[in-house]
């Protein structure tokens, strides 16, 4: 079965999800986006109030400086494939909880299988607690890497963070490199991809 074909029936199969309280208040499911044959995924922590309407991952203020992000290392929406922790936004925009994690880690796992990437970008502390390690401090671990499954892993200022305090943003420059670096090193096939333009990043 094709990656794409495993990501729809998923979606399908999502769709329905009662396994938390979340479920109650959503407009849309926000499952995921970009290519499910990606070698490099994008993880956040869970869907805003325009993903909620819209049902796409990372399309209010911060997904346009996402966008931004994955520009300066030559990547966009359809080299990639992003989702969330949790499907179903949080009332007001909270953290996801612990068991609303947990009730959504199932849905998740499966899409980390369908896509296998070789590279994994945890967006912000919640994706990195709970995809790297439970006391992951964001603010001293960032851009560091680990393995988790078969994929390596390393964790990034969610966009958010970023347009919240401009000043993170030289950090977070320096991590996407080392994320270029990693992919040059890892992604063949994406690195053939991308273009030349910003080899002195």
């Amino acid at each position: 079965m094709s990656a794409l074909i495993k990501m729809e029936q998923l979606r399908a199969e999502c769709a329905g999800c009662l396994r938390c309280a979340l479920s109650d208040g959503r407009t849309n499911l926000v499952f995921g986006t970009g290519n499910p044959q990606a070698e490099v995924m994008l993880i956040g922590e869970g869907p805003g109030e325009q993903e909620d309407l819209q049902g796409i991952p990372f399309v209010g203020p911060a997904g346009k400086l996402l966008d931004t992000m994955l520009e300066l290392i030559d990547l966009d929406r359809e080299k990639v494939y992003i989702a969330n922790i949790v499907k179903c936004r949080p009332p007001h925009n909270r953290d996801p909880r612990d068991e609303e994690i947990e009730a959504c880690r199932p849905w998740l796992e499966e899409q980390i299988s369908a896509v296998s990437p070789k590279i994994i970008v945890c967006l912000g502390r919640i994706a990195a607690c709970s995809l790297i390690r439970k006391d992951f401090r964001i603010t001293r671990e960032h851009g560091e890497w680990f393995t988790a499954g078969g994929s390596v892993c390393t964790a990034v200022y969610h966009p958010s963070a970023l347009l919240r305090d401009p000043e993170k943003r030289p950090e977070a420059f320096e991590d996407l490199r080392a994320i270029r670096a990693k992919i040059k090193e890892l992604c063949v096939r994406t690195y053939d991809s991308v273009s030349t333009s910003h080899a002195s990043l």
